[in-house]
């Protein structure tokens, strides 16, 4: 247990522009101290003074959002040395129970790891930070894509018939060099010239979004290759798909074990079985978007690895549905990545 292996532990719930600290005897539980300290480099060295001051033997520092408002602080400690558990956000039923307040949130994230048997080190690693970035702006560009081309085969459908006649049969490729292209004109009617304008102006952003989309991918590429290389061996892996496993898994010391992986992609079966009927579903929790990458992979290899298809023929043959077949595909990619990202080399530091 934690609560073993350390003498204190330092909770802190984390904001925008303040953090709420307490101090907590790890073996009773007891609240030692509590404070609130800025969000900013001086505020942090406030922090680490105030555990010198209240918490002087073997501590562990417990920070809820340790990824987002507290990733300053989580880093500020990690360049020091400090022992960092990341805290999963209180859940909103236990919010409704015991109520909310920064520093009753500050002594819960502090008692949240005494019971665990290790630490839930942060994600970390300048690549995966990088590529958890470069993910988010390139997922923001293809929703982008994808939006202005719906918007675009609309205005094309309610175009006045001169237009739609011109534009309905083309190519994407041919319509976004049209619409890109066409200029205002006096001969046009008013409806026409807005037409005109929008076609251009949405022509124009996917073209845009197109290259953004492009040129992240390459970038995301890049790292991928720099740390874990292995990843892009696999059928069905890509370079989007990898970085997210990636920035999931974060480096070797985070995650326990391929089982744990599982439940984190929510792949982990979990019994369903009533009356007569005994079997497993899938777990609607996890992060989401590594089950979507997951997902990713089994559809690609449906349609291009006779091994997978083989698979699915068999199992629906024992009376299994193509969806418990599913669910098994996904159990073992995770157990089969989780262990090439474990042993892969060079490992993330």
């Amino acid at each position: 247990m934690l609560a073993e292996q350390v003498d204190y532990v330092v909770g802190v719930d984390t904001h925008r522009d303040r953090h709420a600290l307490a101090v907590v005897e790890a073996r009773t539980g007891a609240v030692i101290a509590q404070t609130m300290t800025a969000a900013n480099a001086r505020g942090y060295e406030d922090a680490v003074r105030f555990a010198d001051r209240h918490a002087p033997g073997d501590r562990l520092w417990a920070i809820e959002g340790s990824g987002h408002y507290g990733a300053g602080l989580t880093r500020y400690l990690d360049r020091r040395g400090e022992q960092v558990h990341e805290v999963d956000q209180t859940s909103r039923g236990e919010r409704r129970l015991h109520g909310k307040d920064d520093r009753l949130d500050a002594v819960r994230a502090a008692r949240s790891p005494l019971a665990r048997e290790r630490r839930a080190a942060p994600r970390t690693g300048e690549h995966r930070e990088a590529l958890r970035l470069l993910l988010l702006a390139r997922r923001t560009a293809v929703e982008t894509r994808k939006v202005a081309l719906v918007q675009l085969r609309s205005v094309v459908v309610t175009a006045p018939d001169g237009l739609r006649d011109e534009l309905r049969r083309l190519p994407l490729g041919e319509l976004l060099n049209r619409c890109s292209r066409f200029r205002r004109s006096s001969s046009r009617t008013p409806s026409e010239l807005a037409t005109i304008l929008v076609l251009r102006t949405l022509a124009q952003r996917i073209k845009a979004a197109t290259a953004e989309a492009e040129t992240l991918e390459r970038e995301i590429l890049s790292h991928v290759r720099t740390v874990v290389p292995e990843l892009l061996d696999e059928p069905g892996v890509g370079p989007i798909v990898a970085a997210q496993l990636i920035v999931t898994w974060s480096h070797r010391d985070r995650i326990d074990s391929e089982a744990c992986f599982a439940r984190l992609a929510g792949v982990a079966p979990l019994p369903a079985s009533s009356g007569l009927t005994t079997r497993h579903r899938l777990s609607r929790g996890g992060d989401r978007q590594l089950n979507r990458a997951l997902h990713t992979i089994i559809l690609h290899r449906r349609q291009h690895d006779p091994a997978t298809r083989d698979y699915i023929a068999r199992r629906i043959s024992e009376g299994k549905t193509t969806r418990d077949a599913t669910r098994s595909l996904k159990r073992y990619l995770a157990r089969h990545l989780y262990r090439v990202m474990q042993n892969a080399e060079p490992a993330i530091p």
